[in-house]
């Protein structure tokens, strides 16, 4: 393994280390410290989980680990003891969905919109009697 990968230093790395979840049962547990590296590759370069690079281990547990200890509030714990700070201001939610309209959605596709009604006979009566 490279050194490269790893971000955060020695010091660092102690720090945060008292704040991670131990003790899980199950399959052989990836290295936490190279995981943490494949997080924040992943997060900086803003690329799809799928394609994070193998050197930081299997995709889909660098994206269980994210979204697992995001909901525990491990990151936050984490941000506080490297920086003094969770990091959070207030709680709020932005959200950029957005809907693609039809090009003709706005209305016709152009023209004057001034045309007879065809209630109107060629005469220029209407049809029915009120």
């Amino acid at each position: 393994m490279s050194r490269r990968l790893f971000w955060l230093s020695d010091e660092e790395w102690d720090g945060i280390q008292p704040y991670l979840p131990h003790g899980r049962r199950g399959a052989h547990r990836v290295d936490d410290r190279r995981v943490i590296s494949g997080i924040i590759h992943m997060l900086k370069c803003g690329a799809r989980w799928r394609d994070c690079p193998a050197d930081y281990g299997p995709y889909t547990t660098i994206y269980n680990r994210f979204n697992r200890w995001s909901k525990q509030g491990v990151w936050e714990d984490i941000f506080y003891a490297l920086t003094g700070s969770s990091g959070v201001i207030s709680t709020t939610a932005v959200d950029s969905t957005h809907v693609k309209a039809h090009r003709s959605a706005a209305g016709a596709k152009g023209g004057t919109s001034n045309k007879p009604s065809a209630d109107l006979a060629a005469d220029g009566r209407p049809k029915f009697m009120p």
